[in-house]
């Protein structure tokens, strides 16, 4: 599993725009930056839906006054079901991203495999990346939120 001073891999991402989606791949996307990014196991789900992206759309002002460059939420849903998503939670200071395949997920050694709720999906994270390093790594034990909420992370900035 990916850990505090790791670099994050040369894997390919789908980053979610306003014209639509872009290849990217994640360690050119956070090179350079000051980057929280977090994981939800998918979009539109409860605990995503009503609370883990909508605390960061309601901090992101607060965590980017601390230097940083990029929020980003990813999961292993598809760029379709990422914008949609995004557009619906009024996520437009989020920086969302696609990992349809897990490619991304696979290689942080942080899947876990739900069965027929979606097959492998991401365990629900936060990590802040500096300059493409992880600097701090919160990952949330099974069917908890704490420790990669919004709030959680303001204060570790």
């Amino acid at each position: 599993m990916i850990s505090i001073g790791s670099e994050i891999p040369a894997v390919n991402v789908t980053v979610v725009t306003p014209e639509g989606q872009e290849a990217a791949v994640a360690s050119e996307l956070f090179a350079g930056k000051k980057v929280v990014l977090f994981a939800v196991p998918g979009a539109f789900t409860p605990t995503c839906s009503a609370h883990h992206l909508p605390g960061y759309v309601v901090l992101a002002d607060e965590i980017k006054a601390k230097g940083v460059d990029m929020i980003a939420c990813i999961s292993v849903n598809d760029a379709f079901v990422m914008k949609t998503w995004g557009e619906q939670q009024n996520a437009e200071a989020i920086t969302m991203i696609a990992d349809g395949g897990a490619a991304f997920t696979k290689a942080l050694g942080l899947t876990m495999e739900t069965g027929d709720f979606g097959g492998t999906r991401s365990q629900r994270y936060a990590m802040i990346i500096e300059d493409g390093k992880v600097t701090t790594l919160n990952v949330e034990e099974p069917k908890q939120f704490e420790v990669s909420k919004a709030e959680t992370i303001l204060a570790a900035l």
